[in-house]
């Protein structure tokens, strides 16, 4: 059976759309993959002048999740206070991402204060390290900082 040229040329034509429509789709660059579970491995807090750096406290692991609209951070001692003050902290909330920034708004938090609040970030993901800068204010804790927070990606 042979088909007609009319039919043919629009196969072809097809074909070639349907082609560069997908390498469209593979070169088109997704937003930054920040989804997964993180595990904070240093932060950096510049506060009236003053800069302190603290490493992870494996004593006291901080973990943050991010899936595709919400976030949400974990940290606890993990001697469950038997030789020093129990931790625990806990929040999240929605966030939203575009190219760089990164937006919290903090619904839920053990620190009630800092409910209710908006954290602007700037984000690098180089490799599995995660980096987060920007400003924390809340008025009602007396808190005005830079924050740099650096996670690198927890292993499934």
């Amino acid at each position: 059976m042979r088909i007609p040229t009319v039919v043919a040329l629009a196969l072809a034509l097809g074909g070639v759309l349907s082609c560069t429509s997908e390498t469209a789709k593979l070169a088109k660059p997704d937003k930054m993959p920040i989804a997964g579970t993180w595990q904070l491995v240093s932060r950096t807090v510049i506060e009236k002048g003053d800069t302190a750096t603290t490493a992870n406290n494996p004593n006291e692991p901080f973990i943050k999740v991010i899936n595709d609209s919400h976030f949400a951070f974990l940290q606890h001692d993990v001697k469950k206070g038997k030789d020093s003050a129990a931790v625990f902290v806990a929040g999240g909330g929605r966030y939203s991402l575009k190219d760089s920034l990164y937006s919290e708004h903090l619904e839920y938090c053990s620190a009630r204060n800092w409910e209710d609040n908006d954290f602007a970030f700037t984000v690098t993901l180089k490799n599995d390290t995660l980096t987060q800068s920007g400003v924390e204010k809340v008025e009602s804790a007396g808190v005005n900082r830079i924050n740099i927070e650096r996670y690198v990606r927890v292993k499934p």
